[in-house]
């Protein structure tokens, strides 16, 4: 039983005798988690999309039921995967674009995530991976089939209606497009001003998942991501330590999407219960003491060297080391935490946000 579940299982056995997880008609409060966003939530989408941008090979998911990889970047389950069973839903939720699934299969739970997306279709070009945009037209799409499925018109409603929605995008627009790529900083002088963009886009994403049924949602903020072990390793101000600009301009987004959007959506869309969840402050603290948390190493991956493999890379640098318990890592290639820092990451979130929703 993961820690995450072990903590909650009294409070959620509590719950379930006063009727508080299930309505009075005995139905569920949340029946599904409804995923959008980036490799943090992809659970193998790219796997069937023409894209370099893929982890459905060794070493990726060593360490998931029987040591299979999925397209999940990391050792094994992600947050999500432990929100989920938090939930009292399945312990993994798919990738819609698997297609060994049936609608069935996906009623509970399904991940439109990508790889290497962002909230800016631009950032999705780079590595041709799924847009924000085609995402969403998943997403109507998944509303049609469940309608069409032995939910009908009605279970599909309630799927949609009362299903969590959790968002987890952001980061590589900053890292792969903004500050690697010109256009866009010739369009936006500043991280800020793009920042600004990019939370436009949020607004719209949100919205039009409203317009589609959408009421509970969890908007995720940035992590440090200063602090990844790759941009350590491409800090030119301060090698091997944490580039505090771009965790800077983690911060001024999250102060943004926490201070502004989110209560104004709130009081905008009828109906709508957004929360943003705040991952930023514990992933800090995580990497600046990893001893206090039960981890040796934050500032390598558990692949390779641990300073620039992910993806492809992380494979061929197997080649050459691997980490042998990956719970001691806080991030399991130079981008992607390990299973059991996403154990943590989910069981804060529980804690701090989602726990209304139950």
């Amino acid at each position: 039983m993961s820690s995450l579940i072990s903590k909650y299982l009294p409070w959620l056995l509590v719950l379930l005798l006063r009727g508080g997880v299930a309505a009075a008609d005995g139905k569920k409060k949340v029946p599904a988690i409804i995923v959008f966003g980036d490799s943090s939530v992809d659970t193998g989408n790219n796997n069937f999309i023409p894209t370099i941008a893929r982890s459905n090979f060794w070493p990726y998911g060593r360490d998931f039921a029987d040591g299979l990889p999925t397209g999940r970047f990391s050792n094994g389950r992600l947050a999500t995967d432990f929100i989920s069973e938090a939930f009292g839903l399945p312990r993994t939720i798919p990738a819609y674009l698997d297609t060994n699934l049936t609608i069935d299969d996906l009623a509970t739970g399904v991940s439109f995530a990508s790889a290497s997306t962002g909230l800016d279709n631009a950032t999705a070009g780079i590595m041709s991976v799924i847009s924000i945009a085609e995402q969403l037209g998943y997403f109507r799409e998944y509303r049609e089939r469940l309608r069409l499925s032995k939910l009908g018109e009605a279970g599909a409603e309630e799927v949609v209606g009362e299903a969590l929605y959790i968002w987890s995008i952001g980061t590589n627009d900053f890292i792969e497009n903004y500050y690697n790529l010109p256009q866009r900083r010739m369009q936006y002088a500043t991280a800020a001003e793009y920042g600004a963009y990019l939370l436009g886009l949020v607004e719209a994403a949100v919205r039009e998942v409203h317009a589609l049924g959408g009421r509970k949602m969890d908007f995720t903020g940035l992590t440090p991501m200063g602090c990844l072990p790759a941009e350590r390793l491409g800090n030119r101000d301060d090698p091997g330590q944490c580039n505090e600009e771009y965790n800077a301009v983690a911060r001024s987004f999250n102060g943004r999407l926490r201070g502004e959007l989110v209560p104004k959506l709130n009081r905008e869309l009828p109906g709508l219960r957004l929360v943003y969840a705040d991952t930023y402050d514990l992933f800090d603290a995580v990497v600046r003491k990893p001893g206090a948390y039960g981890f040796e190493n934050a500032e390598r991956g558990c692949c390779g060297t641990g300073l620039f493999e992910a993806g492809y890379f992380c494979g061929l640098g197997t080649s050459m080391q691997l980490c042998g318990n990956a719970n001691k890592y806080v991030f399991f290639d130079a981008i992607h935490p390990t299973e059991r820092m996403y154990s943590i990451l989910a069981d804060t979130v529980m804690n701090t946000t989602l726990h209304v929703f139950l």
